[in-house]
C-alpha cells in the first residue's frame, strides 16, 4: 500500500497522494514498519543451550536479568553464551530481553486501561526514561502513540 501512495506522489503529486491515503487510511510518509512487528522470538535454530535461555528469558521478563547468571546456569562462559545467542538469534541476550519486555508491555497497551507508568512496571521497567527510549527504538514510536493507535477502546474514539 506504501508503494501505491508512493509512486501516485512520483506520478501524480503530493496532494493525490495525501487524498488517497486518507481515502484508503493509510498512513503516508511511514518510513518504517516497526509498530506492525510481532516479536515471537527466533527459535528456528538447533542450540539447546540457546533455546533454554530463551524460555528463562520469556517465563522471567518482567524480572531484571544478569547475562552472566544465565550463562552460568546454562553451564557455558559468558563469552561463549553471547556468541551462540547472536549466531542462533541475531540478537545479543540483551537485546532479546529487551524485545520479549516490549512485546509485553505492546499487549498490555493494545488490551488494557492501566497508564503507561503500570505497564512498564508491569514489563520489567523502573526507569520511564529508559523504557519510552527502548519503546520508541523497537516501535517508531512513544507507548502513549502506540497505544492511542492500537488500543482497542482508544482507536474508535
Amino acid at each position: 500500500m506504501n508503494l501505491v501512495i508512493y509512486l501516485l506522489e512520483k506520478y501524480y503529486g503530493r496532494e493525490m497522494a495525501v487524498l488517497s491515503s486518507k481515502l484508503f487510511q493509510i498512513d503516508i510518509d511511514r518510513s518504517s514498519q516497526s509498530p506492525y512487528i510481532v516479536f515471537n522470538g527466533q527459535k528456528s535454530h538447533a542450540d539447546n543451550v540457546v533455546l533454554q535461555a530463551q524460555e528463562f528469558i520469556e517465563q522471567n521478563s518482567s524480572n531484571k536479568l544478569s547475562v552472566e547468571k544465565l550463562a552460568k546456569k546454562l553451564a557455558v562462559s559468558r563469552r561463549s553464551f553471547d556468541r551462540r545467542f547472536i549466531k542462533a538469534t541475531g540478537n545479543t541476550p540483551i537485546e532479546y530481553f529487551q524485545r520479549v519486555k516490549i512485546e509485553s508491555a505492546k499487549k498490555q497497551l493494545e488490551l488494557s486501561r492501566k497508564n503507561i507508568q503500570e505497564v512498564m512496571y508491569e514489563a520489567g521497567y523502573s526507569d520511564l526514561k529508559a523504557f519510552r527510549d527502548v519503546f520508541r527504538k523497537v516501535t517508531g514510536l512513544t507507548p502513549m502513540a502506540y497505544r492511542k493507535k492500537y488500543n482497542k477502546e482508544t482507536a474508535f474514539n
